[in-house]
């Protein structure tokens, strides 16, 4: 039996919210940097429809998602104070491979309707 929804159930709306933050946050790494505006879209989506994916698989999701962002948030932060000495490129770099391995996984275990923390 597969985890993923049947046509015309509630969730599948769900999904496709999910899979629309996945490419929001793709396109902010790819395009303009973690902070892009289509990733803070992406958050904001995330926090508007938190309450809907509460007791779904989409709540690891969200959660991993939420993650990712503030986490990188303050790894860039820390970074880029850092390249006032020369080595904090270093850490941008680093931050965003990392968060890019993230929303790859993510989106990945959300393909195959599992939790990213599930997949390994």
């Amino acid at each position: 039996m597969s985890n993923l929804p049947q046509s015309g159930s509630p969730e599948l709306s769900l999904q496709t919210v999910m899979h629309i933050v996945y490419g929001l946050f793709a396109v902010s790494l790819i395009s303009a940097g973690f902070l892009g505006l289509a990733a803070v879209a992406g958050v904001i989506l995330l926090y508007v429809k938190r309450q809907d994916f509460a007791a779904t698989y989409f709540d690891g999701h969200a959660t991993w998602l939420l993650a990712t962002f503030w986490w990188s948030v303050l790894a860039l932060a820390v970074s880029f104070l850092a390249t006032l000495i020369y080595i904090g490129w270093i850490g941008v770099f680093a931050t965003v491979v990392w968060a890019l391995y993230r929303v790859i996984r993510g989106w990945l275990a959300l393909v195959e309707g599992r939790s990213p923390v599930e997949f390994e």
